[in-house]
Parts: C-alpha cells; structure tokens; sequence
C-alpha cells in the first residue's frame, strides 16, 4: 500500500511538471535586447529598461510599445529567412502569451486533474511499466472523460467565430490607419496650395471672376505672408496633435499635449485648445480662420476648405470607432464559446492519449492548443481599439515638419524665375 502511494505521489509530480514549467516561463523576466538599428522606426517590444514594470512588460501597459512604423530596413528584417526561428525562440516572451497565461493554466491545470483523478480512480502504470490498482476504490468511484465527436462538431463553429471576430478587429485598425493617411496626405496638399496661391487676389470683390485675366501678386509682404502661412502651419498641427489627444488616454497623453501646445502656439491660441470642449473642433476653427485672412480668391480659398471637411471626417470616423466596440454580445458569446471548449477538451483528449504513459502527454497538448486559441481571440481583443497601437505622436510629428517645411518654401519660385526658365527651355 505504502509502495502504491509512493507512485501516486511521483505520478502528481510528472503530471504537474508541464504545467508549472508553463507557469515559470510565464513569470521570468522578460529578456530584453538593446536596440542597435540607427533607422527612425519605432520599434515594436518591451521597453530597453530591465528596471521597467511587469505591468510594461504585457498588457495595457505594452500597447505604446506597439506602435511601429517600418523602413526598409525593417521590412529586410521582416522578410527574413529566419523569421519563423526567431519568433519561436521568443515565444515565452510574448506579451499577447502572457496575457493569457491565467486562461492557459486553468485549462492546463483541468488536464492534470483530469489525468490524475483518473489514474487514482482507475489505476495507473508505475514506473516500472507494471500496472497499479486504483488508490480509491468504491462504487461510486468512476473515470471521468467526454467523447470527441462533440468537439469535432463544434469546432468549424469555433473556427468561423475567431475569424469573423479577428477579422472585424483588423478592419477596425486599417481603417483608422487610412483616417490618419488622408489626414497626412491632405495636410500636405491643404498647406501646399496655401503657399502656392498665397498672394493671388484677382477676381477679387466686384470683378468679374470667369473670363478675367489673373494678374501676377502684387505689393506682398514677405514678412507677413510667412506670418500668415505659419498661422496655417501651426493650426494644421494643432488639429492633428488635438485630434491624438482626443483618441489616447489622457493619463498617457494630457500632460505632454499641453506641454506641446503652449510651446508652438500663443498664450491666448494655447488656452483657447485646451480649454475647449472639444479640442479638434476648436483646432480646426482656428485654422479655418486663419485660410480665411489669406490673401487668395474665394474660389481658391473653397478648395483650401475641402481639405477641412475631409478632417472633420477622419476625426467623426476615428470617434465612431473609438465609441463604438464590436457589438458586445458577439464578442461575449465567442469568448464564453471558446473558454467553454477549451476548459472541456482535457476531458475528451483522455482516451485518444492512452498510449502515453498514464496519459500524461495530453497535458502539454492542452496547453499548446490553449495558447493558440487563447492567443487568436486575445489579438482581436488587442486590435479592436486601435488608436493605442497607432503611431499617432509619431504622424503629427511628421505633419508638423513637412507643414512648417511647405511654407518655408513661400517665395521661392517668383514669376521672373519662372519666365527665365521658359526662355531657357526655348533655346533647348
């Protein structure tokens, strides 16, 4: 009898053995490798600090780690032949692992007992090869298992679930990575088309403006229109940067947006962002006026304004997303679904493991299965709300510098330059 409980025992610590060499993983610090690219990417991983927080580590507190931009150099990378080898090498460093790894040791742990009743229950084979009676004997004493076949059936419904919900999650992120496209494009063009008509007052008031000839700018001031184009410059920042704000958290963002703000623009411009209710519209009006003190025909200043309305539809497009998840009752039902299936596949996975020794190997198959599983539904969690894994601070950044860079430009390309060039091209 002693001999019979000394090979119980060592059977329950084989059979946890997988699980806790799982949960060791799970909890060693995160090995993190020092950046050594000099490109201008933001690069995707855990912060360069081994000092920094487990709650960084994975998480809520990871996603601003998420935020790439790629160069070519990084596509190289990406492209690697060895790509497959070293995502496998840092699979236990993986934060969307991690996230799930409370979900992967319950069914894990599910497994164990399941392996471990049953082999109380029913016998086990020692270490020797030779079969043991059960430890606890007694009529209402059984093994307990379930038949595959309904897991079989299920799990083309399963699968058509996970993909819809992951699916509908990258829907969710490529269309607000095309609202912040146009808003880089159309900040370019709007800034581009101010700098070039900037000055063009004919057909101006009472002249007639179809048919009327378009004389060359005249009496411009070359210190006020840079003073004029720069208002433009710094209100269409000002609208992005606001527009980020208005999409991150604000304990991520609030400090640093003021900070931004009160060193670009004016005390009075500065306090009147961001004590508005909503900042982007108040951004967006600002920059409305100053298109409406340039010195440029109506119909000019109309196209400027076209530019203006296509802002204010990547910012109501990005609030709809940001207000408006994925209907909760399907997101519910596939994570009920999918938590349910898993937590009782250790019970039909018993029988068809029965050539391992006490069945032990349907214990590392449960959690491999887990973290597959888990780990599609938690990316779709991930990528439902995109905006915290957008480069967002990284694209006003841009728009900022490719702005103020457009109406440096003012002046540079006169109407005598223009007349040389022609003449110099006619004797071509």
């Amino acid at each position: 009898m002693i001999s019979r409980w000394t090979t119980a025992i060592a059977f329950f610590a084989a059979a946890a053995a997988p699980g806790n060499a799982f949960v060791s993983q799970i909890n060693a610090p995160l090995a993190v490798k020092p950046v050594t690219s000099t490109s201008s990417a933001l690069f995707m991983g855990p912060p360069t600090d081994p000092s920094a927080p487990i709650t960084e580590q994975y998480g809520e507190g990871s996603r601003k780690y998420r935020r790439t931009v790629y160069t070519h150099d990084q596509w190289v990378k990406h492209r690697s032949p060895d790509r497959f080898l070293n995502n496998i090498r840092t699979l236990f460093n993986s934060g969307i692992y991690k996230q799930v790894a409370k979900e992967v040791i319950a069914t894990t742990s599910v497994a164990v007992f399941v392996c471990g009743w049953n082999a109380l229950a029913g016998g086990y084979e020692g270490f020797d090869g030779s079969m043991h009676e059960a430890v606890i004997q007694g009529s209402w004493v059984q093994k307990i298992g379930l038949p595959l076949t309904p897991f079989t059936v299920l799990t083309p419904s399963l699968g058509l679930l996970l993909v819809f919900r992951t699916n509908t999650s990258y829907q969710r992120w490529d269309e607000a990575r095309k609202f912040w496209g146009l808003n880089i494009n159309h900040t370019r063009d709007l800034n581009r088309m101010a700098t070039a008509w900037y000055g063009n007052q004919s057909n101006q008031d009472d002249t007639k403006f179809i048919g009327a000839a378009t004389p060359a700018a005249e009496n411009i001031d070359p210190v006020k229109r840079q003073e004029d184009l720069q208002q433009v410059s710094l209100f269409t920042w000002a609208f992005v940067r606001s527009m980020k704000r208005h999409l991150s958290p604000p304990a991520e963002d609030e400090e640093a947006f003021i900070k931004e703000i009160r060193a670009r623009l004016t005390p009075e411009q500065a306090e009147n962002i961001i004590t508005a209710n909503h900042r982007p519209n108040r951004a967006l009006y600002d920059l409305s006026v100053a298109i409406e003190k340039l010195p440029m025909h109506f119909v000019r200043k109309d196209e400027l304004n076209k530019n203006l309305s296509i802002f204010e539809d990547t910012l109501g497009g990005s609030e709809r997303l940001l207000s408006s998840p994925v209907p909760l009752f399907y997101s519910r039902h596939t994570a009920r679904f999918l938590a349910t299936w898993l937590l009782f596949l250790p019970f039909a996975l018993y029988e068809p493991f029965k050539d391992s020794w006490n069945h032990l190997a349907m214990i590392p198959v449960t959690s491999f299965i887990s973290i597959m599983l888990f780990g599609i539904e938690e990316l779709a969690t991930q990528l439902e709300e995109p905006f915290t894994i957008l480069p967002m601070q990284g694209f006003c950044d841009k728009i900022g510098g490719w702005c103020d860079e457009i109406v440096s430009w003012a002046g540079d390309y006169t109407e005598d330059a223009f007349d040389s060039n022609v003449r110099e091209m006619s004797k071509m």
